[in-house]
């Protein structure tokens, strides 16, 4: 069955809309900043900027930053889910949603006021970090009445979230879903991080011989996945999951479970490695993960095709990372002129690794062919997912 991201609803370090987005992505724009949050470190992290919405007052115990992310993104969202609600019953209307780290930043104000004032403040409701809430606050915001609920696997959250929307529409189990995640950021992640020692003290450089970590993002991205192209004709094509459970943190360094994820979505969109022309990398700019994933590519793909990573422009945005960029690849594909995001690191490719064929800024792909686009996702505990969008026609 042919299932299509209609419209696409986003928010992260790069702007406030797929109109303010796009050009600073492929124009390599960065948004990037140094951030004091870890004791006796600097790091540093991709905030949003923009001013974001509160939520309305009867859902006032969600209310946390990461609501407002998902919120800013859904209210782009406007017109197109009016058609969807013109067109489907409510109960038939799903939701799916990834996070990570959902409103803990409240939850670490609270604790703050408790420790220094020995009270959480009046307005502090658990409600706005409990894990799950997303799921359900996104089918409050949007009327939805149909299947509800949260994905947590880390990094791969919003993109099983897509991959989970294809099945409740593939299964007959709804009409239209919106799918996609949000994750905010907070000390808690960022800290988590630097004790792993994967936190990179400058901006990161994905694939690069210098590369020694993460910087961390936030951002929301929603899409309204439908079996017709309401408003946008992009194909969700194959989505593929692995879960190789070789490490709590690391990645196998063999990348099975990644390998097996890409060959998945692949086989379920009926392709041969060989059609994908561009591959969205997980990329994170750690040792492990970049090592084992340039073979990966190197193995699946001998035609070599393009490939980048926006962790070098937007961080990594954890839950939300998936969904994030698949929008990088539905703004690309949107675009008439065959632009891809571009690979922004320091140009010193790690001699030690498989080489890839990175994308430069103002790199074009011809548009009278198909565009088979893939991106992927690598989580703690080998939570593995796979993506594939695209326009089997040209555009």
């Amino acid at each position: 069955m042919t299932v299509y991201l209609t419209d696409l609803g986003l928010v992260n370090a790069l702007g406030d809309s797929k109109q303010t987005i796009a050009p600073a992505l492929f124009s390599g724009a960065k948004g990037l900043a140094k951030c004091d949050w870890i004791p006796g470190a600097t790091t540093y992290t991709a905030p949003v900027l923009s001013a974001l919405p509160s939520l309305p007052p009867a859902l006032a115990r969600y209310q946390s930053r990461n609501a407002q992310l998902a919120q800013a993104a859904l209210l782009q969202l406007h017109d197109t889910l009016n058609v969807v609600r013109q067109r489907y019953q409510p109960g038939r209307i799903a939701v799916v949603a990834g996070t990570s780290t959902s409103g803990i930043a409240e939850g670490e104000r609270a604790v703050a006021a408790q420790v220094e004032q020995g009270a959480v403040p009046a307005d502090y409701q658990y409600a706005a970090q409990e894990i799950g809430n997303l799921g359900p606050l996104v089918a409050q915001l949007t009327g939805a009445r149909g299947v509800a609920y949260t994905l947590s696997t880390a990094c791969s959250s919003s993109a099983h979230a897509l991959a989970s929307a294809q099945r409740l529409l593939d299964s007959d189990m709804a009409d239209a879903v919106i799918a996609g995640g949000a994750d905010s950021l907070c000390r808690l992640t960022v800290n988590g991080f630097a004790a792993l020692d994967s936190v990179s003290d400058a901006p990161c450089v994905p694939f690069s011989r210098n590369r020694c970590g993460i910087n961390i993002g936030e951002a929301a991205a929603f899409f309204v996945v439908t079996r017709e192209p309401l408003v946008h004709d992009i194909e969700l094509m194959g989505a593929g999951a692995s879960s190789d459970a070789h490490h709590i943190s690391a990645p196998d360094p063999a990348g099975t479970g990644a390998e097996l994820a890409i060959k998945r979505a692949l086989q379920q969109a009926q392709l041969n490695p060989s059609s994908v022309n561009y591959v969205n990398l997980h990329g994170t700019g750690t040792p492990l993960n970049d090592a084992m994933e340039a073979g990966v590519i190197d193995r699946l793909f001998p035609h070599r095709p393009l490939c980048s990573s926006s962790k070098g422009q937007l961080g990594h945005t954890l839950g939300a990372a998936g969904a994030n960029e698949a929008a990088l690849m539905w703004l690309a594909l949107n675009e008439g002129d065959g632009k891809l995001p571009p690979h922004c690191y320091d140009g010193e490719y790690d001699p030690e690794i498989a080489a890839l064929n990175l994308v430069e800024v103002g790199q074009r792909l011809d548009t009278s062919g198909a565009r088979v686009y893939l991106s992927n996702s690598f989580a703690f505990g080998g939570n593995n997912a796979a993506i594939i969008v695209g326009r089997r026609d040209g555009y």
